[in-house]
């Protein structure tokens, strides 16, 4: 097993969008070599309970709380990695939810006039009541209305597809303000997906803290793009798989990851 410190920074559990729980993950992340990580869902904290510090203390595991938050900007999806932060956080959370149900529903209309037709009921498939996209998704492949989660995402649901819904009140400054206001940092997340051009200017001249430079199975040369971007900008450099388990089988644990040194600056103020 490889000794090297390796800490995968974004993980999605079964509180989100990912298909397995926190203890699982915690026993995947042993088997596979890492010493640290941090499940980072959407828009929720849930995973991080006492039974899954306790789980993570006995494998000698290390942990950054983690969550990805949605924003908005131009009518299109910004997420935010959001790291060591006050639980106070929650209340920006709940707002941000109400915003992903409302945003929800809105999808399932423009799927309906598609004939498409599915139940808000159906898409609760895991303890959450976070619910997104790739709910929908999976109750699109349920009732054969495409092959696959990436074919619901490509004809569907990606920002711009034909039933794409915005769903965010708050833009990406108002989410970065209120995660440093709680001490915590805010990370652009997999920014090579942005938009190009003016937009992401825009984006990258705020206030972060750091970019995602290592993301899944990002090419190298893509890679290095990011991080000449952030040692310019004088940002943290950080990295993860965007695990999603079952739901996103060709991205594994650890494909992405941070060293100690960067992990130890994130987990220490």
């Amino acid at each position: 097993m490889n000794s090297e410190f390796r800490a995968d920074l974004h993980i999605h559990s079964y509180y989100s969008d990912g298909s397995d729980t926190p203890l699982k993950i915690l026993e995947l992340a042993k088997t596979s070599g890492l010493s640290g990580l941090s499940i980072t869902d959407h828009d929720t904290i849930q995973a991080y309970t006492p039974e899954f510090f306790s789980a993570a203390k006995n494998l000698e595991l290390k942990i950054l709380m983690g969550v990805e938050i949605s924003s908005e900007w131009q009518g299109l999806t910004v997420h935010i990695l959001a790291y060591r932060f006050d639980l106070h956080l929650q209340e920006l959370l709940e707002e941000v939810q109400k915003c992903r149900t409302e945003r929800n529903r809105r999808i399932l209309e423009k799927l309906k006039k598609k004939g498409i037709v599915i139940d808000e009921q159906e898409l609760k498939i895991g303890p959450s009541d976070v619910i997104g996209r790739a709910h929908i998704a999976v109750a699109m492949v349920k009732k054969n209305a495409v092959a696959s989660i990436r074919e619901a995402f490509d004809r569907y649901l990606k920002d711009d597809a034909c039933c794409y819904a915005p769903g965010g009140k708050f833009a990406p400054h108002e989410i970065i303000h209120a995660i440093h206001r709680e001490n915590g940092l805010a990370v652009l997340a997999h920014p090579h997906l942005l938009k190009r051009g003016r937009f992401v200017k825009e984006i990258l001249a705020l206030p972060w803290d750091g970019l995602e430079c290592y993301y899944g199975r990002l090419p190298k040369e893509q890679e290095r793009q990011w991080i000449k971007i952030a040692q310019m900008r004088n940002l943290l450099i950080t990295g993860g798989s965007d695990y999603h388990g079952s739901y996103r089988p060709f991205i594994p644990l650890g494909a992405s990851w941070v060293g100690e040194e960067t992990f130890q600056k994130m987990v220490s103020p």
